[in-house]
């Protein structure tokens, strides 16, 4: 395959499978894929502007003739480009949709990108150029025929200055083909009575039996004080700026002097793990700090978790909060993007909600949020379980968010 002066190897491997109906492809090639991580090399850009080209030579070559082509954030975002140029003969009638999964990832690279990498006539280099660099995402945007992401409400957040790191103008000029569709999870593989890791697994049926019964394990796990009445906060994350730690370090020595007990699993920025494993340092069984990623003790943090915290600066969509609630554990959540779409504000009066909010990006903010959740967890412990097994029961699928991608793929084709 051509890549401007050189020409590369494409290998194309097939996944078997027994769903007769499902292809998988995946693309191979040593020199830019074999190593020891994804992501976070110096030539990343030409890696994946080689993987972008490399899928629709590949496609050419097996004469495969999709009607939509669907492409993710900015290791895909020259698809829809080259689908209008240099491939636009092997597929005249494919649509390409774009899809924003966090818009702070754009895939930047200098200006004669172009000439070094791609090899596209000089007309595309205004298409790619933007800020004084080539930015693949704002190609993908100008060049797709729909742009979506992954919640209705950080749709509507990116078309402002704030959250959309430049972009703001370029996705306006879309129009109304810039949509949001929530995602969705696995309901199988997240689902309590069947997880990996689990001291006991539960339903909705029994959530409080099977729910104590983690808690106790996790309690004893992690050299917590053993204590089945006391509420259990949790987050399992990324330590991280736009996560909302400062906030939960902010307000770590307040929360401390309350009946909780504060489990974070995940690993990120030195300042976010020296200072939460002081906080461990000093409160001993009543902070535990897991600095690793481990996706069986998450799932046990999940069941045996009553609150879940997550007070994201911006969030596109989250799937911690989905899966908090598929195990029975309450969100706080800051009332952004996704986690404003799926975590409606529970009403005491009614018993509608989901979990308790909070306006501001605010420590202050976040900590009454938490006070709120812990009167009804202590004061309202009736109401409290009948949240949790609400929901529990709420479909988090993929059913509804896959039919409206569906729609939105006959809408393309039909017009």
């Amino acid at each position: 395959m051509p890549l401007a002066w050189r020409r590369e190897y494409v290998g194309v491997i097939r996944l078997k499978s027994k769903r007769k109906k499902l292809r998988v492809y995946f693309i191979d090639n040593e020199h830019y894929f074999g190593r020891s991580g994804i992501y976070g090399f110096t030539d990343d850009g030409e890696r994946f502007a080689y993987f972008s080209k490399a899928v629709l030579a590949a496609m050419s070559f097996l004469e495969l003739k999709p009607d939509v082509i669907h492409c993710h954030d900015w290791q895909s975002a020259l698809v829809p480009l080259l689908v209008r140029t240099e491939y636009r003969a092997g597929f005249p009638d494919a649509k390409t949709v774009f899809t924003i999964h966090n818009i702070e990832y754009q895939g930047k690279a200098n200006l004669q990108f172009n000439y070094d990498v791609l090899g596209l006539p000089q007309e595309c280099d205004e298409t790619l150029r933007f800020d004084d660099c080539t930015n693949f995402m704002k190609a993908a945007i100008v060049t797709a025929d729909w742009v979506s992401t992954v919640s209705s409400t950080y749709a509507e957040e990116l078309r402002y200055p704030y959250y959309a790191h430049g972009l703001s103008g370029v996705l306006c000029s879309r129009g109304d083909r810039f949509t949001g569709i929530t995602n969705g999870i696995d309901m199988e593989i997240y689902d309590p009575a069947r997880s990996e890791g689990l001291a006991e697994p539960y339903s909705a049926e029994n959530a409080r039996e099977g729910k104590l019964a983690n808690k106790l394990a996790l309690q004893e796990r992690l050299g917590l004080n053993r204590d089945p009445d006391a509420a259990v906060l949790a987050m399992v994350t990324r330590l991280a700026g736009h996560k909302g730690i400062d906030l939960l370090c902010y307000i770590a020595e307040r929360l401390m002097q309350r009946r909780v007990q504060l489990v974070v699993v995940g690993t990120g920025e030195e300042k976010y793990e020296w200072y939460l494993s002081s906080l461990q340092q000093r409160f001993p069984g009543q902070a535990a700090i897991c600095l690793c990623f481990d996706t069986k003790l998450a799932n046990l943090v999940y069941a045996a978790s009553d609150v879940y915290l997550m007070p994201s600066k911006s969030e596109p969509c989250g799937l911690s909060q989905l899966l908090a609630m598929r195990f029975g554990s309450v969100p706080v959540v800051n009332a952004t993007g996704g986690l404003k779409d799926t975590v409606q504000p529970y009403n005491p009066d009614d018993e509608s909600g989901r979990g308790f909010t909070f306006q501001s990006y605010n420590a202050d903010d976040f900590l009454g949020a938490i006070d709120r959740s812990l009167g009804l967890f202590y004061d309202a412990p009736e109401k409290w379980q009948r949240l949790v097994r609400s929901n529990m029961s709420i479909d988090s699928s993929w059913t509804v968010p896959a039919g409206r991608y569906m729609e939105l793929y006959h809408k393309l084709l039909e017009g």
